[in-house]
């Protein structure tokens, strides 16, 4: 029969710690210290404490008589894998606040506060702090506070030197200016604003073409940084807008599901069946990356559509009156915007050569040849 002291592992007098078992405490105490100040750079006036507690405290900003507080929560996807296979792990972070904090806007919120959970099998310091420095970036550009986040190690359950990211993020709007698509009719006119890239979806596509194609990334250094590029964030622009008395009826975040699958969202539910959205296929030009994943993989045009968002990352619906000065507005907040088609009374013939129809319910088709 065993005794205790003839049993288990052979460790020495100290026994086995938590390092032994592939989880490092002062790495991650380590990795505080190292992004502290970039989480600093994104401290708001409402913000009562700094890292390291068990919770952030925050007040609601004062000048609003009636906030409601707007949440989102995203992550990155396999484009991780590509990022990670490159060693391309600065640009990451940005992907996870945009998916976040370009949610949250539709709603005419503000972004107000943001925390990231990051999971790796150990912690890889170097890479970890460029994930977090990216993160903080993106909080700067969307204006709101890296207020926490959490860092698990996860030995056994992830491969070694993989990573994962989500993200979760709370914003903040005035009750008389929620925007619901309550107001959308026909005639309202689409604003597209350009997307960066593929930004954070369709990427287990995009890697099944490019496994398909045998394309070597290491030496296509264009292609990897078109497809690598982070997600943009369209916070700074649309706030400009929302701080003046152009009429926004509705905004849609082109993301998974492409502009088939997100502009229907922009419509009350009760409305939907009566309207429809027509995009101009012709009003923009397909991005090189897009052209050649359409080509490579073979893909058809309105699978295209509804898998990646084929150079359109934000749409506004506008009265037609605003087109114009919103146009103008969105050039001088350094966005690439145009018209891109128009709300019409669902069942209208579609005009034009090539155009979207996308219904209230979804159904999307093409009329035309897209090329």
């Amino acid at each position: 029969m065993n005794t205790p002291s003839d049993t288990g592992p052979k460790t020495g007098k100290n026994g086995l710690s938590y390092r032994d078992a592939g989880v490092d405490i002062d790495a991650g105490a380590e990795l505080i210290r190292r992004i502290a100040p970039a989480a600093e750079r994104t401290r708001r006036p409402e913000m009562l404490d700094g890292l390291g507690g068990f919770a952030a405290l925050t007040r609601v900003p004062s000048h609003l008589e009636e906030p409601v507080l707007v949440t989102g929560t995203d992550g990155v996807g396999t484009k991780l894998k590509l990022a990670i296979d490159h060693d391309r792990h600065d640009g990451v972070g940005q992907d996870l606040v945009a998916m976040c904090v370009n949610d949250v806007l539709v709603t005419g919120a503000e972004p107000l506060l943001f925390l990231d959970y990051y999971a790796t099998s150990a912690l890889d310091l170097d890479v970890a702090t460029r994930v977090i420095t990216g993160i903080a970036r993106g909080c700067e550009l969307a204006g709101c506070a890296l207020a926490g986040g959490e860092t698990a190690e996860m030995p056994g359950f992830y491969a070694r030197g993989d990573y994962d990211l989500a993200g979760f993020c709370v914003g903040v709007v005035e009750r008389s200016r929620i925007i619901r698509g309550n107001n959308v009719a026909a005639g309202d006119i689409l604003i597209a604003l350009a997307a960066s890239g593929p930004h954070s979806n369709g990427f287990s596509l995009i890697r099944r073409v490019l496994s398909d194609s045998g394309v070597d990334l290491s030496r296509e250094k264009e292609l990897l940084e078109q497809l690598l590029t982070p997600t943009r964030i369209y916070v700074a622009a649309v706030q400009r807008l929302l701080a003046l008395d152009i009429n926004i009826h509705a905004m849609s975040h082109i993301t998974g599901g492409g502009l088939p699958e997100n502009l229907p969202r922009m419509f009350p539910r009760e409305r939907a069946a009566g309207l429809a959205c027509h995009v101009d296929l012709r009003s923009w030009t397909l991005p090189d990356v897009f052209a050649w994943l359409r080509s490579a993989g073979g893909i058809d045009d309105l699978e295209m559509l509804r898998t990646f968002n084929c150079g359109v990352g934000f749409v506004l619906c506008v009265a037609a009156e605003h087109a114009d000065r919103t146009l103008t507005e969105l050039a001088a907040a350094g966005e690439h915007a145009w018209c891109l088609g128009s709300v019409v009374p669902a069942g209208t013939a579609a005009d034009g050569d090539v155009v979207l129809e996308v219904p209230g319910d979804g159904h999307a088709r093409i009329h035309g040849a897209w090329v």
